[in-house]
């Protein structure tokens, strides 16, 4: 399938503006697990693969899955391997991550991890710490990452918080970046949902005019057992 102008454009924001906001949550959960050389690690809706890279450059070999054309393409302009659904056979992964999974996306991939992997569950933290669901005026509420845990059957071993603020040069690049995230494409018409954006950002502006937004994430750690 070739992706659209449109799906293009938003997977290159969200590559160039919006993923590295993330860094400092999948640096937090690679430290946890003290990710290195040897270990597999299998990225679900990995988008453009920064967390993949990230993972590499401490030396493990990874292996992404991502159903979008446009953000597939991305990951593999940056040389890595990247699939439209998780891999079955071949030697198992060591660390899923699965962050904001829906129940349908992780079943699928849980049998590539070896039994005693980890799996790696995140969402928004507390909302009253979460800036940007408030700013965007609803959005999708966190899952309960507990309960995830649970129906999947896997054995809990651990959670976390972690700082991540969205930081951009300006409003217009905030606006690219968070309507790049995908979460609210159907929530209203683009160009409506742009100017509210834009407006409701303006509060948030520095005096050089760029934009912060504070976010906390929360991420649990389990075990296949």
């Amino acid at each position: 399938m070739t992706p659209t102008p449109t799906a293009t454009l938003a997977a290159r924001d969200w590559a160039e503006i919006q993923e590295r906001m993330l860094v400092p949550l999948y640096e937090a959960v690679f430290d946890r697990l003290e990710v290195g050389p040897g270990d597999r690690l299998l990225g679900l809706d990995c988008g453009a693969g920064l967390a993949l890279l990230l993972a590499a450059g401490r030396g493990a070999v990874t292996t992404g899955v991502e159903a979008d054309p446009a953000r597939r393409a991305l990951a593999r302009e940056r040389l890595l391997e990247v699939v439209a659904e998780p891999p079955s056979g071949g030697r198992p992964y060591d660390v899923l991550l699965a962050f904001a999974p829906s129940a349908a996306a992780l079943a699928p991939a849980l049998p590539a991890v070896r039994r005693g992997g980890a799996v790696v569950l995140a969402d928004w933290g507390p909302m009253e710490r979460c800036t940007v669901p408030t700013v965007l005026g609803g959005g999708p509420a966190p899952q309960d990452l507990d309960a995830a845990v649970a129906r999947a059957r896997l054995s809990p071993d651990g959670s976390g918080r972690v700082f991540c603020p969205f930081g951009y040069a300006d409003v217009d690049s905030a606006v690219r970046g968070l309507l790049s995230t995908g979460l609210y494409e159907s929530s209203c018409d683009p160009a409506q949902w742009e100017k509210e954006m834009t407006e409701a950002l303006h509060p948030y502006e520095r005096p050089d005019g760029s934009v912060w937004l504070p976010n906390v994430f929360r991420y649990v750690i389990a075990r296949v057992p």
